[in-house]
Parts: structure tokens; sequence; C-alpha cells
């Protein structure tokens, strides 16, 4: 009987068994080296060695350490996000236009404008090729004087009567062919018992959108608000960090009516935002390209078509730009389909610029970065509006102090990046059991009378 309470007790110390420190969750860790004692707040930036041990397509897997191995409040920052460096912003000309219907972009009346030889607008004129005036509140924004990508447009109104307004957004370099650019954001000015709700800014995609000229139209041309003047929100200092380009070479799969495609397998979770095709010798072929999360996925279009040329000749060459993509992109398979026969094997060049992490100096030092993980995921932090805070009390020269990663550690290796086994839920089980128990108990009583008999007549 004694072995009892000793079994009884280590039944009791099998969940806290089963619990594992946070870092024996991740595969490898990287020893941060501080630039200095008493930031507060460090910034580090990743390298290759992170991303290809990543496998969260959302960098969820990657965390900050203290010496205690507890996690400390971190996030991962865009390049295009500066940390805590104020944002560019720009003024811009703008332009009132009518308002076309959703589902025509542009019917209805015809833009006359005047360039200057830079793309800068000197006058524009609307004029309604319909019978009904649309009203002018849509908007043509000049942009051509800008070098950097605009992360976010901010409009400004004064303020009056109720409004919600939604607005899509489009972009040329021309003013005659226009394409959808993704954004977010509806504007609303709402007021109640003294508390005003305002959303002045429509944002773009991570990577910015870079165009002479961008067109918003109000959904409801009814429910448009009355703008006054347009703020550009700039990438700033994107161009710091340079692009760093992942080489792939894939394998060739035939298609039907002879037809190719290149299927090619990326190493890392990076964060893609340029492509481009690399072939020997002189050549000019149109690509598609298209990327999937997984072996099984569905292809999705990345860009394309577009032109992909190299021409040698006297003592030089000329050869085409990459290709900006959409949004960035973190898949690990992608496809080339080309228009017309290949001459060789196509290398596919993938470009990224590194993130950031930027974490808390919380807990004890030495801190390190762990990265790979099926079981674990970086919790959320308000590291963004504790750094707005700070830029807007220390100045908007400041930022973070410096960290670098040291060389990386193996953790739990591979076996971190096993999905763990679901668990069992013994509550259920116990439930079942006096369920069960419960039924054959009354079972037997109604067997037991069934056996007895009828009771004897009087």
């Amino acid at each position: 009987m004694r072995s009892l309470p000793r079994a009884f007790a280590a039944l009791c110390l099998l969940p806290l068994a089963a619990v594992a420190a946070p870092r024996d969750d991740y595969a490898r860790q990287w020893p941060l080296r501080l630039g200095r004692d008493d930031g507060g707040a460090y910034r580090v930036v990743l390298d290759e060695s992170v991303y290809r041990q990543a496998r969260d397509a959302r960098l969820r897997d990657l965390d900050v350490l203290d010496s205690a191995g507890k996690p400390v409040p971190a996030a991962v920052f865009a390049p295009e996000q500066p940390l805590a460096r104020a944002p560019q912003r720009a003024s811009l000309p703008w332009f009132a236009l009518p308002a076309a219907p959703a589902d025509a972009a542009g019917a209805g009346w015809e833009l006359i404008s005047e360039v200057e030889t830079d793309g800068r607008l000197r006058r524009v004129e609307a004029r309604s090729t319909g019978g009904a005036r649309a009203p002018q509140t849509a908007l043509l924004i000049d942009a051509s004087r800008l070098r950097s990508p605009i992360l976010a447009l901010e409009l400004e109104w004064a303020p009056g009567a109720a409004l919600e307004a939604a607005y899509r957004v489009e972009a040329s370099d021309d003013l005659d062919q226009w394409r959808a650019v993704s954004s977010s954001g509806r504007l609303l000015d709402l007021q109640r018992g003294g508390q005003r709700l305002l959303q002045r800014r429509i944002v773009f995609d991570p990577v910015g959108e870079q165009a002479r000229y961008l067109r918003l139209t109000p959904q409801d041309p009814n429910a448009a608000a009355p703008i006054s003047a347009v703020v550009a929100e700039l990438a700033a200092d994107a161009a710091t960090a340079p692009l760093q380009w992942r080489e792939l070479t894939g394998r060739r799969v035939e298609q039907s009516e002879g037809r190719v495609e290149f299927e090619f397998e990326l190493d890392g979770r990076f964060p893609i935002q340029q492509a481009d095709v690399a072939l020997p010798g002189n050549h000019a072929l149109e690509w598609r390209l298209s990327s999937r999360d997984t072996a099984e996925g569905h292809w999705v279009a990345r860009a394309g078509p577009w032109m992909a040329y190299r021409v040698d000749g006297e003592g030089a060459g000329d050869r085409s730009a990459a290709r900006q993509l959409a949004a960035t992109v973190r898949d690990r398979h992608w496809r080339l389909r080309a228009n017309g026969a290949v001459p060789g094997e196509p290398v596919l060049r993938l470009g990224y610029r590194p993130e950031v992490a930027v974490f808390l100096a919380q807990g004890e030092p030495p801190y390190a970065l762990v990265a790979g993980s099926a079981r674990a995921a970086r919790a959320d932090s308000p590291l963004a509006e504790l750094i707005e805070t700070l830029r807007q009390r220390r100045g908007s020269d400041w930022q973070p102090a410096e960290a670098s990663l040291g060389a990386s550690a193996a953790l739990a290796g591979e076996a971190a990046l096993v999905p763990p086994e679901p668990k069992r839920d013994w509550r259920s089980w116990v439930l079942w059991a006096v369920l069960v128990a419960g039924a054959l108990i009354v079972a037997g009583f109604a067997f037991s009378l069934l056996r007895s008999g009828p009771p004897p007549a009087a």
C-alpha cells in the first residue's frame, strides 16, 4: 500500500514534466550582442540563417528570450518602416474629377491635361461625355515628383456632417492606362456624446505604391469627403536597405501542346519583393510568375506577363530590370511560365530586404533570438505603439539601440518542427466513464427485478 501514494504523486507530476521550457520549443538560437547596455529597446536585422530556419508564413515562430528562457516583448518590422524614425511626409497636388461608376472607371468623361516635361501636372480638365454630369467627388493626385513608394495617403477635410466613405484607388504613369491598387482604409468622421471618431488614412500594401498619378474614386459619390488637402506618407530611407537575392535553379516540367514551365523551391521564409529571370546569351521572353505555400496548394499569380531580355554587343550588354511584386510574399514554391521556347535553364532570382526584430530589454540578459517551431508562437505586443510614444517624447530622430546576431546554435533541432500530438480531454473520458457506469448500474437493477418475478398475489 505504500507504493500507492508514490504512484499517485508521480501521476500528478506527469503534466508538469510534459510542459517544455520555451527554449526547448525552438530549433535554433542566436545570441544577441547589445550595442550598449542601457538601450532599453533594441533592434536587430534578420539575416539569411534566420529566414532559412523559420517555418511560419508570418514569422510567428521567431521570438526573443532572456537568460531564463522567458519571452520578452518583441515584434518584426518591415524595412520600409524604419522603426523609430518619423515617416517622411509630402503634400501632393490634387484635382477634382467626376466620380465614374465602379464598373466602368473613367466612363462618362474624358480627361484633358497639360503635363510638364518632368511629369508634373500643370492643368487638368474633365469633360463629361454623357448626358448627366457626375458629381466631382473623385480625386486625381499628382505624385510625379516623389522618388519613394507611398505607404499611405492622409486626406484632410473641414469638420462638418457625419462622414463614412470608402474609396477605390487606381494608379497610372501616363494618365491613359490605369490599374487597380490594393489598399485598405475607410474615411470616418463621426461624433457622439462629445467624442469624435476620425480616420483619415488610406493604407497601401507594406511595400508601398510608386506611380506618377493616383486616382481615388468614392464607391458612393454622394458619400464622398469634401477633401481640402492630400498628404503622402513615404517609405523612409528604404534605399538604405539594399536588396538581397536568392538565386534558384528549378526543374523543367513539360506541359501539353509543347508548353514548358519551371518549378522552384525557396529555402526559407524570405520576404520576397522582386523577381528576375536570368538566362545565358541573348534572349527576349515573356514570363508569368506564380507561387504557392505548399506543394499541394493552388498557384497564385504574382507577376506578369512581363518581358525579360538580354542583348549583348559593342563591349557592353543591356538587360531588363527586375519585376516588382504587388505585395511581399513568403511562399516556398514558385513557378515560371514562358510564352515561347526557352533557350537553356532559367535561374529565378528573388529579391528581398531583411526585416528588423525589435525587442524590449525585459528580464535579465543575455538575450537570444530563437526561431523554428511547430509548438510555440510569439505573443502579440504593443511595441509599435511604444516606439511611437517614445519618438514623441524623445524626438523624431530617436530609435532603438543596435543589436547584432551571434553565431547560431542548435536547441531542439528538428524535434521542434514536429507538430505536437492533440491533447486528450481526460475530463470528457471521465464523464463518459461515469455515464457508462451509471447505465450499467441501472441495467443491473432492472435485470435483478426481472429475475425476481412479479410479487405474490394477495
